[in-house]
């Protein structure tokens, strides 16, 4: 479903990623792990097109090479609205909703590109059942929601543009471990619903226990990827990378 190779970014001065090469096969649950400033978020970004569309002219411009393919098509030089259009939604990181719009109002943007009413009303239902504090605070401005609720919010937005393929970045940030549980489990559940998943997620355990294979970046460089079961038999990988 989806092929990264040789992706190489230039942000702000600096390699962000440096010839990263990754795939995601449709139905997987793939899980990208690292340290702090490994540049998980960036290559979400870069994979959503967000990373182009940011802040223009406020800063310079990151220089992106490489190729970037979805069901086949290239999508390395498109616009972010269109690679949405495409099936490819992007959950950001620390939940970013519309502040000043109340929680149906967020979750009705995540449907913006969409026509067909009957299933809008559908998938609204099933972020509900999914997350029911979410139709309790309907009415509710999402900005005075609390974390977890708001990190609800982010994940059903994102189901409402019907995803092919779902980009989490970092969803158990700064959460308490009962909503952390909560969100884990959310998250589960849409992936075996179908909904392809490529998580970035600096709780390792959390990735160790969901996805069918993980990748470890750091300095910007894939350093190796496998199964749970391949990561946990190299001491190396398991103490330097994986703090196990």
């Amino acid at each position: 479903m989806l092929e990264v190779k040789d992706l190489t970014v230039h942000y702000d001065g600096a390699i962000a990623l440096n010839r990263v090469n990754l795939t995601v096969k449709d139905g997987e649950f793939v899980g990208v792990v690292g340290p702090n400033g490994s540049g998980k978020t960036t290559l979400l970004r870069t994979i959503s097109g967000v990373l182009m569309e940011v802040e223009p002219g406020k800063r310079e411009r990151p220089s992106v090479s490489g190729t970037i393919r979805f069901d086949g098509k290239r999508i390395s030089k498109r616009k972010a609205w269109k690679i949405v259009k495409m099936g490819i939604i992007h959950c950001p990181e620390r939940r970013r909703p519309f502040a000043e719009m109340t929680t149906l109002e967020n979750l009705m943007m995540g449907a913006y590109l969409r026509k067909d009413k009957y299933g809008i009303k559908k998938d609204l239902e099933r972020v509900y059942q999914l997350f029911p504090i979410l139709k309790e605070r309907a009415n509710q401005m999402s900005q005075t929601l609390s974390g977890g609720e708001q990190q609800m919010l982010a994940i059903a937005r994102a189901l409402m543009s019907k995803p092919k393929l779902l980009l989490i970045d970092e969803p158990s940030l700064g959460l308490a471990p009962m909503l952390k549980n909560k969100v884990v489990e959310a998250i589960t559940e849409i992936w075996r619903s179908g909904v392809t998943i490529l998580l970035v997620e600096q709780d390792v355990s959390i990735t160790l226990a969901m996805a069918n294979r993980i990748y470890i970046l750091a300095h910007g460089r894939i350093v190796t990827e496998g199964t749970k079961e391949d990561l946990m038999k190299n001491r190396d990988v398991r103490e330097v990378y994986l703090g196990l």
